[in-house]
């Protein structure tokens, strides 16, 4: 609960800062491994281009949002992953898929690049199978893009 409330806080925060007019070669979005349904015969561990796009799980939406807005994606394994991606000095800003906990880490450690947090959901636990809402990373790539 503490964690999801430091998350809405920074996500305010991120849209006070009034960031906008990135370019979408500037904004990362940033995806957990266990987006990926574990029983598909492909293994997308670290690129979107992995998915074949079947709809059962978030992976295909997603890659289509990055293919849309034209934004840098990748995925990752973890927190050092992560941080190895969001300290590219091309990217100013990052929408991150994760776990609460997860998210309130790569804030922290991604600071001072603004990150908009979108939490997953975790209906078989947590990194198994896990989902993103698909409106809510095209919203946070809106707010970054709009001018």
């Amino acid at each position: 609960m503490l964690d999801r409330l430091i998350i809405n806080l920074n996500n305010r925060l991120v849209g006070w800062r009034r960031i906008r007019g990135l370019r979408p070669s500037e904004i990362l979005l940033l995806l957990p491994h266990c987006l990926h349904r574990q029983s598909c015969p492909r293994n997308v561990v670290h690129s979107l281009d992995e998915c074949r796009r079947c709809g059962d799980c978030s992976v295909g939406a997603l890659a289509g949002i990055r293919d849309e807005f034209g934004v840098v994606a990748c995925v990752v394994g973890g927190g050092r992953e992560a941080l190895v991606q969001v300290r590219n000095p091309a990217i100013k800003a990052v929408v991150a898929v994760a776990c609460d906990k997860e998210l309130v880490q790569g804030i922290r450690a991604a600071f001072p690049k603004p990150v908009l947090a979108v939490p997953n959901q975790t209906p078989e636990g947590p990194c198994k199978n896990t989902l993103a809402d698909p409106a809510e990373v095209v919203k946070a790539i809106g707010l970054l893009t709009r001018t």
